[in-house]
């Protein structure tokens, strides 16, 4: 008995934790085969031909309220299964109708009699060309449309894929956006692409319903007379008027619902995604009170035409009139609530007295806006840019090392109204133009088609770019452009401008607080640092030379474990820079590796290292003076070979001896920005190298 009760308990759990959700789709299946097989009794049917056209407004109400199409990606899949379900109504209808139809005309049920006699209305031929005209505009006006909206729009949709993608990459590269947003975007955007590829096939399930529904219609009348007249004995009159009317009634009650799923395919493919719904965005778009008055005016003076049906013509246009007054002293409470609102603030802001919380003090990193740029700060009405800027600070922070002081944005009347400047400590260090309203197309070759648009130059990095409109986005895609808007093309600016000044963002603040975060951990380490061996000055001048040449401080447990072990040997910043270099020789050296793990260098002749080094030992300061004909050849042969390597997508770097290191690298700086100068000590003993090119100065070398 016992064991009983515990399988009972058993079962009874595992129906309990079945999801209903679940099973819904399933047993929808199960429930169209057996329309297909299973003789039902008229009040299922009854049932299921009211939840059929249930289902129907359903969908044309979800659809109108959608503010984007994947908000129904299973919209596809549930047309096929609304279709099928359909199909095997008309089918199990059908069986009852050929069945029972010579007992009358209530022998399918309630549902298709009342459809019949509310459509015929004692008139089989109004009936018959009724239906037909429900069948014309489902058929060739809805379905058809629907269909080669969906079959444009899959075909747009996957032209355009490429490009997309390009434009998630880059926004994720220019910090504007993290992985998991890069990942949730390409999700959304391979889910855009399956959805109209989906609904472009199943449209043409609504097609083939339409189809159906005729020659199911005529299978049924002329089967009814058929079986009416030989099996039953019924006079063609009696059976005409019996089956006809089923017929009639079975195929509009089919039918409705069809022509709403067909309009709810046409409504979901037509829309314009943003991010209102269709009634909002029709209603915010066509309520033009000058539009209607004109309307309104036309109807009016229509109306008093004679001979004209006065009464209803004069009242339409009277009450579009009205209307068109309303809307109009809605728009202008609107306008006077803003001014008031403006107004309000701008009492508000008054100072009653000037103080030193009036004087404002120079922030190490500002973002100054032309007043035409406002909009794009305002995140109430939809602005990017803060978010834009928060994503850079947030990504530089993570790759640098440090967090990275936030960037005000602020407007400036001085500036022209969609231009733009980068500050660093009150110091312009970048400056730019945008086009509020427009996308900026990017050329990622030389041999991009030409677009029409406002030619520019992308303000970050100076490439060739158009200034175009929205709506040409798809075709630029297509065409290899990246598309950026205004607020991205600002941030990856931004964003370029800081990390190549990152030595300067950070002061002695930051390095405290970078201190304080390892001794919460390491306490020890940071103990015997500082303030006893090394002070904090020193410490903050070691980490900005390591940024100056590109070199994160996010390794701070090393570099302190290396300054701990030379600072006692020296408390010069650039001479301990220099020595604990080789401890971070694997961070160094990792971002200059290609994709095989392999390092691409350059190295000097032995003639001419040996030349610099003893110009070096012979200076003062450890200053070289170099001859300009020498110089100028180096420069020019460095700039060469990195060309070349660029050109294939590597890195490249520079290796000279650890004595010359530090002059060759402030030397190379100014005028080979992309190079990197390492010296022998800094590279790991394991570590795969390629010599590409051995740099000599020949000429230049004789001639000293």
């Amino acid at each position: 008995m016992n064991a009983i009760t515990s399988n009972f308990r058993l079962i009874s759990d595992q129906i309990r934790s079945i999801d209903i959700s679940s099973v819904g789709g399933p047993t929808l299946v199960l429930l169209i085969l057996a329309l297909l097989i299973v003789p039902l009794p008229t009040i299922f049917l009854d049932i299921l031909f009211t939840f059929n056209i249930m289902l129907g407004l359903l969908m044309v109400m979800i659809t109108l309220n959608t503010r984007s199409a994947l908000e129904l990606s299973s919209f596809p899949s549930v047309l096929l299964i609304a279709t099928l379900l359909r199909l095997g109504l008309n089918v199990a209808s059908t069986r009852v109708v050929l069945l029972d139809g010579h007992t009358g005309t209530d022998a399918a049920g309630q549902v298709i009699q009342s459809f019949g006699d509310f459509v015929i209305a004692g008139n089989y031929i109004v009936g018959f060309i009724i239906f037909l005209i429900l069948m014309i505009i489902n058929f060739i006006v809805v379905t058809k449309g629907a269909g080669r909206v969906s079959e444009v729009i899959a075909r747009f949709t996957l032209d355009a894929m490429p490009g997309k993608q390009m434009a998630i990459d880059a926004d994720l590269n220019a910090g504007i956006i993290d992985q998991d947003e890069a990942r949730q975007r390409r999700q959304d955007l391979s889910q855009e692409s399956d959805f109209y590829g989906s609904m472009d096939g199943a449209s043409k399930f609504v097609r083939g319903d339409a189809v159906a529904g005729i020659l199911i219609l005529v299978i049924n009348i002329v089967g009814g007379l058929i079986v009416g007249t030989t099996q039953h004995q019924l006079s063609l009159s009696d059976a005409g008027s019996i089956y006809v009317l089923l017929t009639i009634g079975d195929g509009l009650v089919a039918q409705i619902p069809s022509l709403l799923l067909s309009l709810a395919t046409a409504i979901l493919v037509t829309r314009v995604t943003t991010n209102e719904s269709m009634s909002e965005q029709a209603s915010s778009q066509i309520s033009d009170s000058n539009g209607i008055l004109i309307a309104a005016s036309i109807i009016t003076i229509l109306g008093l035409i004679p001979g004209m049906p006065h009464l209803i013509f004069l009242s339409l246009g009277l009450g579009g009139i009205a209307l068109s007054f309303y809307l109009k002293n809605q728009k202008g409470n609107v306008s006077k609530l803003e001014a008031s609102e403006v107004d309000q603030a701008a009492a508000q802001a008054a100072a009653p007295e000037l103080g030193w919380d009036d004087i404002d003090q120079v922030e190490v990193i500002a973002l100054d806006i032309g007043y035409g740029l406002v909009p794009l700060a305002n995140t109430q009405s939809g602005g990017q840019l803060l978010t834009r800027v928060r994503g850079i600070r947030k990504k530089l922070s993570a790759e640098l090392g440090f967090l990275v002081q936030p960037i005000r944005i602020r407007d400036n009347l001085d500036l022209d109204a969609e231009t733009y400047q980068i500050l660093l400590h009150g110091i312009v260090r970048g400056q730019g133009k945008v086009r509020v309203g427009k996308l900026l197309a990017i050329s990622n070759s030389d041999s991009a088609p030409i677009l029409d648009g406002e030619a520019t130059k992308e303000p970050a990095f100076g490439l060739d770019a158009v200034w175009i409109d929205p709506t040409t986005s798809e075709i630029a895609s297509s065409l290899g452009y990246t598309v950026v808007d205004a607020p991205t093309a600002i941030a990856t600016h931004v964003n370029t401008v800081l990390r190549e000044s990152a030595n300067e963002l950070l002061g002695q603040d930051e390095t405290q607080q970078l201190l304080d975060k390892i001794a919460s951990r390491f306490p020890k380490i940071v103990s015997s640092l500082t303030p006893d061996l090394l002070p904090l000055t020193t410490i903050s001048q070691v980490l900005q030379n390591l940024l100056s040449e590109s070199i994160p401080v996010k390794d701070m447990r090393n570099i302190i474990d290396a300054l701990t072990a030379h600072g006692k040997e020296t408390k010069d910043a650039s001479e301990l820079t220099n020595l604990i270099r080789p401890k971070l020789g694997r961070q160094i050296v990792q971002p200059l590796l290609d994709s095989v793990g392999t390092l691409k260098v350059l190295t000097l002749t032995p003639d001419l290292e040996q030349l610099l080094e003893s110009s070096k030992n012979n200076a003062q300061n450890d200053a070289i003076t170099l001859d300009p004909s020498l110089a100028s050849s180096i420069i020019e042969n460095l700039s060469q070979e990195v060309s070349k390597v660029q050109n294939d997508g590597w890195n490249m770097a520079l290796v000279v001896s650890p004595a010359l290191r530090p002059w060759m690298s402030k030397f190379v700086r100014a005028r080979v920005p992309d190079l990197a100068v390492l010296s022998y000590t800094e590279i790991p003993d394991d570590q795969r190298i390629q010599v590409h090119a051995s740099i000599g100065g020949e000429k230049a070398i004789e001639s000293n």
